[in-house]
């Protein structure tokens, strides 16, 4: 990938920031935790946070791969500037590096693929899915605490739901996937603070396999020497 759509992408992530839209203070629960909290504090680099991913579903070919955020110290020391390794092989997407993150960027670089991937199912515009996604969140996330195993034991998780699409004015237009729900999970007692990402599309009916279903869960953190 060159130089012009990195760029993009990099941009693009900008416009996730909930405060470029909506006042100084009008942040929801689930905004403040999907976009604002500082999900690295603690994190001594150099390490890397590692996450398995799963798409399956009827509509087209599963495939398992994994996730890399590879974290260096800042100039000053201070956690982390980050580089990812999205997917491997023919499938690896670059990413743009983040000279200074405090928010976990796998939440954000997930969410972008999940958007080009919707516009190459749809034909539908990045921004307009970014805008259902954002204003989801802000305005009709369902937010649970859940117990879920790590390591081999239960771990606190905050399950962050939501489905963009449902209420969408324009759903005619991609009727087949207007179903779609996402749900984030976020924990301290996990690396990054990013327990997983799910999605899921139903399928035509409640006995129908669902038509795709994505999961990118964390698989432990690995110091760097």
């Amino acid at each position: 990938m060159n130089a012009i759509p990195v760029l993009r992408l990099a941009l693009a992530l900008v416009c996730w920031m909930p405060w470029l839209t909506m006042a100084a203070t009008d942040f929801s629960v689930a905004e403040r935790a999907l976009f604002m909290d500082n999900h690295l504090a603690g994190l001594r680099p150099p390490l890397t946070l590692h996450y398995t991913y799963r798409k399956t579903g009827s509509l087209e070919e599963p495939f398992d791969d994994t996730v890399s955020l590879v974290l260096t110290a800042q100039p000053d020391g201070k956690c982390c500037a980050v580089r990812a390794d999205f997917f491997s092989g023919a499938r690896a997407m670059r990413q743009p590096e983040i000279e200074s993150a405090e928010g976990n960027p796998a939440i954000l670089y997930f969410l972008e693929r999940d958007i080009r991937e919707m516009q190459r199912l749809t034909k539908g515009q990045p921004n307009y899915f970014r805008k259902r996604i954002r204003m989801a969140v802000y305005q009709s996330a369902v937010v649970r605490s859940v117990n879920l195993p790590y390591r081999g034991r239960p771990v606190a998780v905050r399950e962050i739901s939501i489905s963009p699409y449902l209420d969408d004015p324009l759903r005619a237009r991609f009727e087949k996937l207007a179903n779609k729900s996402y749900v984030f999970l976020l924990s301290d007692a996990v690396p990054g603070g990013l327990y997983g990402i799910r999605t899921r599309i139903e399928g035509e009916s409640a006995a129908s396999a669902p038509l795709m279903a994505e999961e990118m869960l964390i698989d432990g953190a690995e110091r760097q020497p």
